[in-house]
């Protein structure tokens, strides 16, 4: 197994973007692919890392910038969130930028473009939901503990299934927003499944995420059992 990452530029509307496609050279042509979305602060080091844990189970991972080349953030920075408003206050826009990046995962060397799927992490997650309301033909997305407000636009018919993974103490997504989101997902007829973790809040796979005052930490156990879940999701998924 020969892990590799390499920066794919792609110019589109706004500028120039800067994503990141991870694989393993070991495998073959014709592999199903995966789109990764990041959380708020956009694409980092922490995304390419569990894009190559990904790509070890044998899918080439295009890791999505959805903000544009050098618009970067962390959370010492003021507004850690700027970006991410950015795009909310824009669903439209939300929504043309993560089909783009669904295009140019298709076009990565040995992707079945006809065999995708896509992940996300608190923002991502939003974008894995946007791009199935799109009516994008990803065969699924996984949702890690992410934002479930549908946007101001129509939904296309929802022909992915999707699997949410989701912290059931999470302040950003509370239980209100998780059973709308479920009512929301069967009104579409989607095939979808939701998994609750106890005791859990927001950020629960991010390694760099303390702040349990605010509900956003890390948790070993919800971090180990969804990621079991997306690999059964896309072992079921891509048989």
């Amino acid at each position: 197994m020969t892990i590799t990452r390499r920066i794919i530029l792609d110019e589109g509307p706004g500028g120039m973007f800067e994503h990141m496609g991870v694989s393993d050279k070991t495998t073959p042509a014709s592999t199903p692919g995966i789109l990764l979305f990041p959380n708020a602060l956009g694409t980092k080091e922490a995304d390419f890392a569990y894009a190559e844990s990904i790509a070890a189970l044998g899918y080439p991972v295009l890791v999505a910038d959805l903000y544009g080349q050098g618009k970067r953030l962390t959370r010492a920075d003021p507004d850690p969130a700027l970006y991410m408003a950015e795009l909310n206050s824009d669903r439209a826009s939300l929504r043309d930028r993560v089909n783009r990046a669904h295009g140019l995962l298709k076009k990565m060397a040995k992707v079945d473009e006809q065999r995708t799927a896509a992940v996300g992490f608190c923002f991502g997650g939003k974008c894995v939901l946007d791009l199935a309301r799109s009516g994008a033909d990803i065969a699924g997305g996984v949702s890690f503990h992410g934002i479930y407000d549908p946007p101001p636009l129509p939904n296309a018919s929802i022909t992915a299934k999707l699997l949410v993974c989701h912290g059931w103490d999470d302040p950003l997504a509370p239980p209100a927003a998780t059973m709308a989101l479920a009512q929301e997902l069967t009104e579409a007829g989607c095939d979808w499944q939701i998994h609750a973790y106890g005791h859990t809040g927001h950020a629960f796979t991010d390694q760099a995420a303390n702040m349990p005052d605010r509900g956003l930490a890390y948790s070993p156990s919800a971090d180990r059992r969804s990621f079991r879940a997306m690999r059964d999701f896309f072992a079921d998924l891509f048989a």
